[in-house]
């Protein structure tokens, strides 16, 4: 059987590191976030098959964090193990992937952000009441 890597997006906010994985209409989604990598697998209305395996720059806290699955794209987004270090790569190897690309979109510098700071706290804030709705980043997945 053929698998093919699905596009990936990424970016960088203090606390938290976000991936997009761009396949519409995905089923049998699979996400493993693991401390310091994360295996994804899906397949869209075609039946293709999409398998990405990414090593982390850095660690990350697999026990807080999370995904979210919409009908355009899978979107994790993984605690930092060490908060407020920028990650100047997603990846563990220093090359870039063909697949992999930098969310401009959502993408800026976030020294002394505290907006993303302030409504990564209200979604935990809101979770602990029982609902389970990140703030939502811009899609870039259909563009």
């Amino acid at each position: 059987f053929s698998r093919q890597p699905a596009k990936t997006l990424w970016y960088d906010r203090p606390r938290y590191v976000f991936l997009e994985f761009c396949v519409e209409d995905s089923i049998d989604v699979k996400v493993d976030i693991q401390d310091y990598r994360v295996i994804f697998s899906c397949k869209n209305a075609d039946g293709v098959e999409f398998y990405n395996e990414i090593n982390f720059y850095a660690r990350v806290n697999s026990k807080d964090s999370q995904n979210k699955h919409s009908g355009r794209s899978i979107t994790c987004f993984m605690r930092k193990w060490k908060e407020k270090v920028a990650w100047p790569r997603l990846t563990k190897e220093n090359i870039k992937p063909a697949w992999l690309f930098v969310d401009f979109d959502n993408w800026r510098d976030w020294e002394g952000d505290e907006e993303v700071e302030k409504a990564m706290g209200t979604w935990k804030e809101l979770q602990g009441r029982g609902r389970s709705q990140p703030p939502a980043p811009i899609c870039q997945c259909g563009s």
